[in-house]
């Protein structure tokens, strides 16, 4: 009979072990990116607050652009202000520039992917709008493009971004950035404040109906 593979043999005990040894890596990795980034973040918080806040009520809107997760996260931050995120109030005027699958592959195929966001906000960017660019590196092509072009247009601009903020936060006016160079942490607390972002403007809006422009 041939002999067993230590290194294939595993109980279930072992199996558990190793799964629970996972677990806390990563939960551990979280926390440590969580901490160095909420040490940081009130000033850039409030900032982006009185930001948004004061575009919004003087009758722009936030046009929110990234890659991948990021666009993910873009299409969640303006659906929370659209809709709602706890409570019932006006709508808060923001736009996803991820979402038209016909106008993304028409601007990629006849302009290039460059030019996916500053197309975008050549076109229905408006003086007095903001925009929020998303970026784990800071360095995405398309979302430097987008952002020089919401500045060539009298826009205001904002980003989050991870790592050292790359070349993107010199084209913020307000960037919040977290330090972690783990793509999956800096995505984490994106979305963490991008909710409290949401909340925080809810709660200024309070309860009505129509929209906030």
């Amino acid at each position: 009979m041939p002999e067993a593979d230590p290194l294939h043999h595993t109980t279930a005990a072992d199996g558990d072990g190793e799964l629970n040894a996972f677990l806390q890596r990563e939960a551990h990795e979280h926390r440590l990116a969580f901490d160095a980034f909420m040490g940081a973040l009130g000033a850039p918080f409030a900032q982006m607050l009185e930001l948004w806040d004061a575009s919004i009520r003087q009758g722009g809107k936030l046009l929110v652009f990234g890659n991948g997760g990021s666009a993910g996260n873009a299409q969640h931050l303006a659906t929370e202000l659209v809709v709602r995120y706890e409570k019932d109030r006006a709508a808060i005027a923001a736009l996803a520039l991820t979402a038209d699958s016909l106008l993304l592959s028409a601007a990629a195929n006849d302009l290039g992917f460059e030019a996916l966001f500053s197309r975008q906000i050549a076109g229905l960017g408006c003086r007095g709008d903001v925009a929020v660019g998303i970026s784990t590196s800071g360095r995405s092509p398309n979302v430097l493009a987008g952002l020089r072009e919401a500045r060539a247009r009298g826009l205001h601009t904002s980003g989050l971004i991870g790592r050292d903020g790359g070349e993107m936060r010199a084209l913020c006016d307000v960037a919040i950035v977290v330090p972690s160079q783990v793509t999956a942490r800096i995505q984490e607390m994106h979305l963490l404040v991008t909710h409290m972002l949401c909340k925080a403007l809810e709660q200024r809006h309070g309860s009505g109906n129509g929209t906030i422009r």
